[in-house]
């Protein structure tokens, strides 16, 4: 029984696939793949722009949205109507663009953004066996190959705007998106030295549980994978514009950074664009990390993999909220000596610790000596490099006029 519900997705596409002719199964099999996609997450946007308003409001001590129900009836619905009347709210708005602007480029702009963020779905393996897109030996290297043309799209917004503003902001989003890509990459290069290939699928399965034990070998119970999820998490919040790293958008200082000059469906897309790319880069850290669909023991493998992959998912985005009500906004130098002066030589430090645990593992060391060296060469560059970033505030001083 545990067995079907755990492939029910993929024995649904293999029924339907059955009733198709052989002339158009290739066609088929990928609107199949696609279609879940389109649907589930943009729905998971939608209802975590609800969740995220009502946490906020929980820990700021005020009420988040409780009113919204379904449109033209009595339900309420404890405020989850919410993202509905959002939608029609930009279905419906006027779309304004600047006399000046390049309105092409202004109209692709979202779309640029958009479709690398979808594509980068494509190679994630969502349960055993679902996975839309199986790159045997370039499933990562394709993740990062299309997530880097976000910043094109970027760019694009900010440079057909005709706005200083927009072009500022734009500037300082490539800057910080740049920045914070090569620990990014970095920290996912240190699970691909471990585990000797570029495979999405094939990374989960050597996180499986073997030998007859019973708790996985996810690659977060190791000194080098805990320090590669955080730094990963750290880089993914500012790949993703989230606080602390939201500054592209921070409204307090470039107005809406670089789409000040969109409205309406248009600003929705960067919307949903964002969201969707900081579900795809928690999907990627989950694969890597967190043993991607496997169970944290082999007792709890009745439930169904999907169901692994998108519980680790929807905790993941909450950790997002509970960042973003806790920690202020960083500087703009702040955020750039973050990534060059600490992040970056981290996650040097932490190939290192895994070459380490490799060679190690192979001369027979046990797990305790193993534990202890490859913590010991972390935690001494994280104390010493953290220390040039700890607040230096001293006693102020009240001056008055003579």
């Amino acid at each position: 029984m545990a067995g079907n519900l755990d492939q029910i997705f993929v024995t649904l596409k293999r029924w339907l696939m059955g009733h198709v002719p052989a002339d158009w199964q290739p066609l088929a099999s990928a609107l199949l793949s696609i279609a879940p996609i389109l649907l589930v997450f943009p729905l998971l946007f939608a209802i975590t722009t609800v969740l995220e308003r009502k946490g906020l409001g929980r820990i700021q001590n005020r009420r988040g949205p409780n009113r919204v129900g379904l449109p033209f009836t009595r339900l309420r619905l404890a405020g989850f109507g919410q993202f509905i009347a959002d939608g029609l709210k930009m279905l419906t708005k006027e779309d304004i663009v600047p006399r000046a602007a390049d309105r092409v480029v202004h109209f692709l702009a979202p779309l640029a953004l958009l479709v690398p963020v979808l594509l980068a779905f494509a190679v994630l393996p969502f349960g055993r066996g679902m996975v839309p897109l199986h790159l045997a030996e370039t499933g990562l290297l394709f993740f990062f190959a299309v997530g880097a043309a976000t910043e094109l799209s970027v760019f694009m917004a900010g440079w057909s705007s005709r706005n200083k503003y927009s072009l500022l902001g734009a500037m300082r989003a490539i800057a910080q998106m740049i920045s914070y890509e090569l620990p990014l990459i970095l920290s996912a290069v240190s699970v691909v030295m471990i585990a000797g290939t570029l495979s999405l699928p094939a990374i989960v399965e050597g996180q499986l549980w073997r030998d007859g034990g019973m708790f996985a070998h996810w690659n977060l119970f190791t000194p080098w994978g805990l320090a590669g999820f955080v730094l990963f998490l750290i880089a993914a919040s500012a790949e993703s514009n989230r606080t602390p790293f939201d500054l592209p958008e921070a409204e307090s200082e470039l107005i809406a950074g670089y789409f000040t000059e969109y409205s309406g469906f248009k600003f929705a897309l960067f919307f949903l664009a964002e969201y969707l790319g900081l579900f795809a880069m928690s999907g990627l850290g989950i694969t890597l990390f967190l043993g991607g669909w496997t169970a944290p023991a082999s007792f709890l493998n009745f439930i169904p993999s999907w169901a692994w992959f998108f519980g680790k998912l929807v905790a993941m985005i909450l950790v997002f909220i509970w960042v973003r009500g806790t920690l202020p906004r960083l500087k703009a130098d702040q955020l750039m000596n973050f990534a060059w002066k600490f992040l970056l030589p981290m996650t040097f430090v932490n190939l290192l610790a895994a070459a380490v645990w490799h060679f190690t593992g192979r001369e027979g060391w046990n797990l305790a000596a193993r534990w202890l060296l490859c913590a010991g060469l972390l935690i001494v560059p994280w104390i010493l490099l953290g220390r040039g970033f700890e607040s230096r505030v001293g006693k102020r001083e009240y001056r008055y006029a003579n």
